[in-house]
């Protein structure tokens, strides 16, 4: 499906998607990718939505933990979250491929635990809520798997 849009040429926009690639800026992708309003589009190592990890989350998100003092345990408590590099998003879309499928909450938990809102769907879906959130200016990260051929 091609989608027409205001194009703002210095975003990235979803600009078509279909089985097996996802469009972005007119350029098409046959593999899953992240990326966000601004920045590289970049290839994501997931083929189905169970190779979908905590840490390719975070690698979608484009944040890294921090790894933290074994000792730290002592001046902190279960609220306490844990540290990381980079900048959050405000949520991380996750096009599950043709299906809507929910990940694990086990998978989910620690990105909601540092503030980051985990939303799972369709790549259609994610697409289209992408270009959306995208354009109120919000800070949304996609990582969208092609829809199977």
């Amino acid at each position: 499906m091609k989608l027409h849009t205001d194009n703002n040429s210095a975003l990235n926009t979803v600009t078509a998607y279909g089985a097996g690639f996802v469009e972005i800026n007119n350029n098409r992708y046959a593999y899953a990718i992240a990326f966000g309003p601004e920045g590289e589009i970049t290839r994501w190592p997931a083929s189905s939505p169970s190779d979908i990890s905590t840490d390719l989350l975070y690698m979608a998100a484009g944040i890294t933990m921090v790894a933290q003092d074994p000792m730290a345990f002592l001046d902190a408590d279960e609220n306490t979250p844990p540290k990381f590099t980079g900048t959050r998003p405000e949520v991380l879309l996750v096009g599950t491929g043709s299906k809507h499928l929910l990940l694990a909450h086990r998978i989910v938990q620690p990105l909601l635990k540092i503030g980051i809102g985990v939303e799972c769907m369709s790549t259609q879906a994610a697409a289209r809520t992408y270009n959306i959130l995208m354009a109120e200016g919000r800070q949304v990260i996609a990582a969208l798997l092609p829809e199977v051929q």
